[in-house]
């Protein structure tokens, strides 16, 4: 590293970004903490995007036609963006300052507030910020948003390669479950990046790369429990659990308590209580999906809850309003 060397390098992939991208790179450029250089790598793109970047006069703004901007990064501190999003004026000042005061965290994120038009949705996770809770949540799906990453850029570059093909549309999750093994993660409960739900997100128009390739990274992590299942297993989590599509049958819900209740019963004494309330809300979030697709009924839920899932008496209420859509979906259908 030398003198001029950027305290935090944003890496931003662009791809026909020219709608949004200049509020984006806007929002960064009204940082608190100016010492950053921003890298935006693009990615061939038909529209203006490469005429929206040239009209930003400001030497801190680098634009390289590439797949990918890691590797023209030279920050100390790596931080992500998505092309859309926006961040908070404060955010990487804030994430400094806690990665300043846990030397032990290498990746820090936040919160975030979902945005579209003037709706806006509050993070699904706005409590989760224990490193130990954190590392529960990544075995059941990936609870970071990459726009709200900040990492050290040491721990960062020594993922080789910093994304893998294999994990096409899932690079972010492949590399919080690699980077770990240099560090804690944390998260702060603040809503520090905006994130702008649109239709032309990646996360609609790639879903089903996205679904199979989170599997892949859950796979790696539970071949040493599920063995020649783990792929199998990952995929159900990945699809019902991460991706909210409700089981298609009270078989595949009964299937889905039966993997968490073996991560349960393998995790260990890490935020032992928090494991189990979220285990229990998680898979009653996925039964209840089932239930208002009128896909199976109440009896049917309860001979497959698992003995993890909280008390039913907390339940009866959402059950039956979720059974009574579940039935008028039925009754459409059949008309």
């Amino acid at each position: 590293m030398t003198a001029s060397t950027p305290t935090v390098s944003v890496v931003m992939a662009a791809y026909n970004g020219a709608a949004f991208i200049r509020d984006t790179i806007d929002s960064v450029l009204a940082q608190t903490m100016t010492d950053f250089e921003i890298v935006v790598a693009d990615d061939c793109s038909k529209d203006d995007t490469l005429g929206v970047l040239a009209a930003i006069d400001d030497p801190r703004l680098r634009v390289v036609r590439a797949e990918r901007a890691m590797a023209h990064a030279c920050g100390r501190f790596i931080a992500g963006l998505d092309q859309d999003d926006l961040c908070r004026p404060d955010r990487f000042a804030k994430q400094l300052a806690y990665l300043d005061a846990h030397p032990d965290v290498v990746l820090v994120a936040t919160t975030i507030e979902m945005f579209e038009g003037a709706t806006i949705r509050r993070d699904p996770y706005p409590d989760l910020v224990d490193p130990g809770e954190i590392d529960w949540m990544m075995g059941l799906l990936n609870p970071l948003g990459w726009s709200t990453v900040l990492m050290r850029g040491e721990a960062a570059r020594a993922l080789v390669p910093f994304e893998r093909d294999a994990y096409r549309f899932a690079e972010d999750f492949d590399l919080y479950t690699r980077i770990r093994a240099h560090g804690r993660i944390g998260r702060i409960a603040e809503p520090l990046v905006r994130y702008r739900m649109h239709a032309g997100g990646a996360s609609q128009a790639y879903e089903d790369g996205m679904i199979t390739s989170a599997a892949r990274v859950l796979a790696d992590r539970y071949a040493p429990l599920f063995g020649d299942d783990a792929m199998a297993a990952a995929l159900l989590m990945s699809r019902h659990a991460a991706s909210g599509y409700a089981p298609p049958d009270a078989a595949i819900l009964a299937r889905c308590g039966a993997i968490v209740a073996a991560l349960l019963a393998a995790h260990g004494d890490t935020a032992p209580g928090f494991a189990q309330r979220s285990a229990s809300e998680l898979w009653w979030r996925m039964a209840r999906s089932g239930l208002r697709t009128g896909r199976y009924g109440v009896a049917q839920t309860l001979r497959a809850r698992p003995r993890f899932a909280r008390s039913i008496d907390a339940m009866t209420i959402p059950m039956l309003r979720d059974t009574l859509i579940g039935a008028a979906r039925r009754a459409g259908l059949r008309r």
